[in-house]
């Protein structure tokens, strides 16, 4: 199956241009030049949005991306990245706050309900994680709060 570069349309194969938005089939969103499945250079961009986001690891995967042609030029592949990037560093700041909560409280109290608290959070990271994956397999812009504004700013500055 073949989709459209800009808007995410499934196109017919052998067609030139998408049915919904106009734009030429194979290019990137800015309609510079193929796309990475197209161009024969590796990953579409949507599995490279959603490798972003693979868990303890995604962030380093993103980083690569914002170095590695061609998907340093594409702003949907820099927007995962970069949400990716500092989900991450949230992720690693609440995790941090959590347990030393945890451990503050077991040491002063015994058995406390903040490391079952502490066990929710992060598991509810784990299904955001998950969720972020399927969105960015799926085409989606999916902005998370706070992060998703400073991906996307980040995204469409440095390359477009």
């Amino acid at each position: 199956m073949a989709f459209c570069g800009k808007c995410g349309t499934e196109v017919k194969p052998g067609t030139l241009y998408c049915s919904s938005c106009g734009a030429p089939v194979g290019t990137t969103p800015g309609g510079t030049g193929p796309s990475p499945a197209a161009a024969g250079t590796g990953v579409s961009s949507n599995v490279a949005g959603m490798l972003t986001y693979i868990p303890f690891v995604g962030w380093i995967i993103a980083i690569i991306f914002l170095l590695v042609e061609p998907y340093k030029s594409e702003r949907f592949v820099r927007f995962h990245a970069f949400q990716s990037v500092f989900f991450a560093i949230f992720c690693f700041v609440l995790n941090w706050v959590v347990s030393i909560a945890g451990l503050s409280a077991l040491w002063g109290f015994g058995f406390s309900p903040l490391w079952m608290i502490g066990g929710i959070i992060r598991l509810g990271l784990l299904v955001l994680w998950i969720y972020l994956m399927v969105k960015a397999y799926n085409r989606e812009q999916f902005m998370l709060p706070v992060i998703g504004p400073l991906a996307a700013q980040q995204a469409g500055s440095a390359h477009s």
